[in-house]
């Protein structure tokens, strides 16, 4: 692996992996990613990405279909069962058009052929990143909901169900069997609990944490 040795080194930093068996191209690749500002790891087969690990660094990954050992098809395919699967731009000298389909229907950002023009490639690669961080951001998000959520009792959990579908005070005693002084002190840790100041707040966070059970 070769990484830009001007740029600094974060783990939370952006990178573009590039994996492409041709040295040559690989190389002027990698000059128009850094010169780019892009932290940039540099791999000459799919197999020794691998051995390097994906790592937790956001980013996408540029690289070609054929190469010796696995393909880049094979690393889409890996790629896409990660916690955190990055985008995947393809440039290729050459592709079947069963390849290039299915590049695309397991969600390939984009797809180039050699020689590929800079300027391009650069928009995608941005826009790959940018799409990246924006999942990033929305899996933390929904990560941090759903430990609010876990933080609450049963009962809290039924009074939570009753009141973000319409239910008064007094009908949630009623159908708890509880004093209405009861069910408001429920609610005001429901609401400290799941860090929101009002029920338009309650209601859309619930909304959020339902999406993703379906």
């Amino acid at each position: 692996m070769i990484e830009c040795d001007s740029l600094e080194d974060r783990e939370d930093s952006p990178c573009v992996r590039l994996v492409d068996d041709d040295a040559t191209f690989r190389r002027a690749l990698h000059r128009v990613l850094c010169a780019a500002g892009y932290r940039v790891a540099e791999y000459g087969s799919v197999g020794e990405m691998l051995l390097d690990g994906f790592g937790s660094a956001p980013g996408c990954l540029v690289m070609d279909i054929h190469m010796p050992g696995p393909s880049g098809l094979d690393l889409q395919e890996m790629i896409a069962t990660q916690p955190e699967p990055l985008p995947v731009i393809f440039v290729t000298a050459q592709a079947t058009v069963h390849e290039t389909l299915r590049a695309m229907k397991a969600g390939a950002a984009d797809f180039f052929f050699k020689p590929v023009d800079s300027a391009a490639l650069l928009r995608v690669v941005a826009k790959a990143i940018e799409d990246d961080a924006l999942r990033r951001r929305a899996r933390l998000r929904q990560n941090a909901l759903q430990a609010r959520y876990s933080r609450l009792s049963p009962r809290e959990r039924q009074v939570l169900d009753m009141v973000v579908n319409g239910a008064l005070n007094k009908q949630i005693g009623w159908e708890l069997g509880a004093a209405e002084r009861t069910v408001k002190a429920h609610r005001a840790h429901v609401m400290e609990k799941m860090e929101v100041r009002s029920l338009a707040e309650l209601v859309k966070a619930v909304g959020q944490l339902e999406s993703t059970l379906k």
